[in-house]
């Protein structure tokens, strides 16, 4: 038990994170609480967990997302002061997109401030979320009316690492239809096996590279993480994002998704150009993903006559937006799913069979979903903001919505022209990286 994990909101991607490093990582012990009412778990979880984690002797590093306030657990509990406390930020509240400005709560973003403050090490996601937060830090305190402390930014930056969120998926072989073997291939070869199942991580970005790794002074130790190197991509960089947050810890609400038809028997009997276009949207359904701005897209392809399939994908909490039962209503027939697939295969089904996965987000600081839908072979559109640039090539970025739905246009006119795409790796660089458990 010499690891300690907290995560006060465990689902989606921070839940996905708590299992994997669980899984791989030795005497580590894990307290968690449901991923409901963030706002409630991010005001007074570390109440909670100050009296339910038991005192011991053996721990020694302490890891937790941003959603705890680690100020208020130290505090309550100096005994876990003592430890090494390493800090995930999956988003950061700084940022973080909300309907109307004055709903912005500043406690939030304070907490994470302070948070930051009394972490030995900072980890972000991507390099968009570290530096967003950090940039975003002056601005925001000088919503305190006077008093203001200063040089936050300069004091938490040195303590700050961007680790890309490693992903792990099946054996999705046996969901590929015809067309898509070739992409599998592709993937599959990275790993420099024939394995079907495979687990990705995009590698370090280039000015981290030269970081010093954030537990230095704590002692080594091996691990099972050990595979051959692909030769085509940048071979010292193949696992190191899962690598480096596996090192740093060893040594230092939904509803079951509605099947409105059978997609295999729409794939079946069909070929690649007169099957429609298989749309998928695989996010939470939530404001900050802008459902609204995705499905004024699709009624107006459906107003154009255009022929297209969609499935709606994604977790729901409570407050659901309306937008969602009036697009499916309009929709109609083109809808093969709607909501939620609690089954990990059913979900991963859905998306070895569609052929273009979209992202209208207002708010992104990975996009788990997206990658998870690449590397089931779809062609991604993502807007030319946020983290997007920052993991996916140009080829794959779109501007405006009316950029979005020409794209959609044309590709629902000719879907064969993206079954036959390979994703293509961004220019100069590594676009995905695997590691070997």
């Amino acid at each position: 038990m010499s690891i300690l994990i907290i995560e006060a909101f465990y689902g989606g991607s921070h839940k996905q994170l708590v299992d994997l490093l669980q899984e791989e990582l030795e005497n580590c012990v894990v307290y968690t609480l449901p991923a409901k009412k963030w706002h409630w778990r991010a005001r007074t979880s570390a109440l909670y967990f100050s009296q339910n984690i038991p005192i011991s002797e053996h721990y020694r590093i302490l890891f937790a997302s941003s959603v705890l306030n680690l100020t208020e657990l130290i505090a309550l509990r100096p005994d876990l002061g003592k430890l090494k406390k390493i800090l995930y930020f999956h988003e950061n509240q700084l940022v973080y997109p909300v309907k109307k400005c004055q709903e912005r709560d500043f406690q939030y973003g304070y907490n994470q401030i302070l948070s930051c403050l009394v972490a030995d090490v900072v980890v972000f996601n991507s390099v968009f979320n570290m530096q967003s937060f950090l940039t975003s830090i002056g601005r925001f305190m000088k919503l305190i009316p006077d008093h203001r402390p200063k040089d936050l930014e300069s004091i938490i930056r040195p303590k700050c690492q961007v680790i890309y969120f490693p992903i792990r998926f099946p054996d999705v072989s046996r969901f590929m239809p015809k067309h898509k073997m070739a992409h599998l291939q592709k993937m599959l070869s990275l790993r420099g096996d024939s394995s079907a199942a495979s687990s990705m991580a995009l590698p370090l970005p280039p000015e981290q590279g030269s970081s010093e790794n954030m537990l230095d002074n704590v002692e080594s130790q091996s691990g099972p993480c050990d595979a051959a190197q692909p030769e085509n991509l940048g071979s010292s960089l193949m696992k190191e994002s899962y690598l480096k947050m596996r090192d740093s810890l060893d040594n230092s609400s939904s509803h079951p998704g509605e099947k409105k038809q059978n997609p295999n028997d729409i794939s079946s009997g069909a070929d690649d150009q007169q099957r429609p276009l298989h749309i998928v949207w695989p996010h939470r359904w939530e404001h900050d993903k802008d459902p609204e701005s995705f499905f004024k897209v699709l009624m107006h392809l459906k107003d154009l006559g255009l022929d297209f399939h969609v499935s709606v994908l994604g977790e729901t909490f409570t407050d659901v937006p309306d937008i969602f039962s009036e697009s499916k209503k309009a929709l109609g027939s083109s809808v093969l799913h709607w909501g939620y697939l609690t089954s990990k295969d059913d979900y991963f089904h859905v998306l070895c069979l569609a052929d273009v996965v979209i992202s209208t987000a207002k708010h992104e600081f990975f996009g788990v979903a997206m990658l998870e839908a690449v590397y089931c072979g779809c062609y991604p559109l993502c807007p030319k903001d946020l983290v997007y640039p920052e993991i996916f090539p140009a080829e794959y970025l779109y501007s405006t919505p009316e950029q979005l739905s020409k794209r959609l246009q044309n590709f629902c006119k000719r879907p064969d022209i993206i079954r036959k795409h390979l994703y293509k790796e961004a220019p100069g660089s590594e676009f995905m990286t695997q590691w070997d458990p």
